[in-house]
């Protein structure tokens, strides 16, 4: 597979080399699987992709005490590993690295996001690959780069997150802050967004020049590249700006209210003195919102915090459902806060298909995560479920790579198909 064809799955016929482990790099793969990519996971049971290890929570025990599946049926991999084809190919063995060569030879791209040097050590470095074949694309997510004081630290997503500054934006004002309070991995998504785009890049400028590049998303920079306005308001005021909360300069109210009910919420946000007059006929125009202090949208950012409170006392007297019917009849934006059971039951979600059913040999019927974009003439799609451990050894290594079976046989005893 070297070229591009029509259809819904915008790169069916290229193939991409996937050496990525955890979230970021395998994810930024699965982006390609997802658009007709055909993705070939390069992993071992010598040193396996860190998503697959531990005990699945997939309720009732459907491994039957057999630990030897449990590499297969853990959710967050099946997520993050959709569409793809795995092969076993042990590293730490010549042979295991002579047939990683052969596919290389034969893909268009390689991505992964090991640290800085793993891939020369192993003799596969730019120069290399392109030896094996002159218009590779090489795409690696090292968490902080190739180069600089730092390039040999070990980092996953909540380190990548401190060192960027994105921690430090996370809390409320005055209060003290947590380390680590942060712990949803959002530098991993953002980053696989980055690597996505630089391997589609590379593939138009091929297309164009016969050329092929590597190209290097340091997670780091990513993520702080996303901190624009924090960034910019240092350099140009020299001031560094501290957590807020839901506070924003340029909404008032906005902010999550409580309402009637259990642990129940709404957001609402309002940008203009247009929207707030909406917001204040929902109310039924309340004497306190027709204050001097609430005129403008520049005073009521002045005085946020006593809006706030009025605010959280009219949504506590009805349920998040009739908050938001009444005030988006109004032209506001307002949404009920979600728990993981609301957001799968929304219809609007729903509709858009944000969740994708999958059949999977050994959990059966499951929802993942579905496209992050829609696009209408090439959507692509969730298509196939994440593959078992080594599931296409056969096809890559027997028929892709023409390996005669009794060979299989043998490398699979010398733990080089392992």
């Amino acid at each position: 597979m070297t070229g591009p064809s029509s259809g819904s799955a915008p790169l069916r016929g290229y193939r991409v080399v996937d050496f990525g482990t955890a979230w970021a790099g395998p994810m930024a793969a699965q982006l390609l699987a997802d658009l007709g990519a055909e993705v070939i996971k390069v992993e071992s049971r010598e040193r396996m992709d860190g998503l697959r290890l531990g005990r699945p929570i997939v309720g009732e025990d459907i491994a039957g005490g057999d630990r030897g599946l449990w590499p297969d049926l853990q959710p967050v991999f099946h997520g993050i590993n959709r569409n793809k084809l795995s092969v076993t190919l042990n590293l730490k063995t010549e042979e295991g690295l002579d047939l990683v060569r052969r596919l290389i030879a034969a893909s268009d791209v390689v991505m992964n996001n090991y640290s800085p040097g793993v891939l020369e050590r192993l003799g596969l470095s730019y120069p290399d690959l392109c030896g094996l074949r002159p218009d590779i694309i090489l795409v690696s997510m090292p968490s902080v780069g190739e180069s600089g004081p730092l390039r040999d630290i070990l980092a996953y997503a909540p380190i990548i997150q401190a060192l960027s500054g994105l921690m430090s934006q996370v809390g409320y004002d005055g209060e003290e802050q947590l380390v680590g309070e942060l712990q949803a991995p959002w530098s991993d998504v953002v980053a696989a967004m980055h690597a996505a785009l630089a391997a589609l890049a590379a593939l138009r400028h091929r297309n164009l020049t016969g050329q092929g590049q590597f190209a290097e998303v340091a997670q780091l920079e990513a993520t702080t590249s996303m901190l624009g306005e924090g960034i910019l308001e240092y350099q140009m005021t020299g001031s560094v700006r501290p957590p807020s909360g839901n506070y924003d300069p340029d909404f008032a109210p906005h902010n999550n209210y409580r309402c009637a009910g259990d642990d129940q919420w709404v957001a609402i946000a309002v940008r203009s003195d247009e929207e707030w007059e909406g917001l204040r006929r929902a109310m039924g125009d309340p004497a306190w919102a027709s204050a001097e202090r609430f005129s403008t949208k520049a005073r009521r950012l002045e005085n946020v915090g006593e809006l706030d409170r009025q605010m959280s006392e009219w949504t506590g007297q009805q349920s998040a459902d009739e908050v938001v019917e009444m005030l988006q009849g109004h032209g506001v934006a307002a949404m009920k806060v979600m728990n993981i059971e609301d957001q799968f039951a929304d219809p609007h979600l729903q509709e858009r298909e944000a969740y994708a059913e999958i059949e999977h040999p050994l959990v059966g019927i499951e929802w993942i995560y579905g496209m992050p974009w829609l696009l209408s003439g090439t959507p692509g799609g969730v298509r196939a479920p994440a593959p078992s451990l080594g599931e296409h050894n056969g096809y890559v290594l027997g028929e892709l790579l023409g390996v005669p079976e009794a060979e299989l046989e043998r490398l699979a005893e010398a733990r080089a198909v392992y």
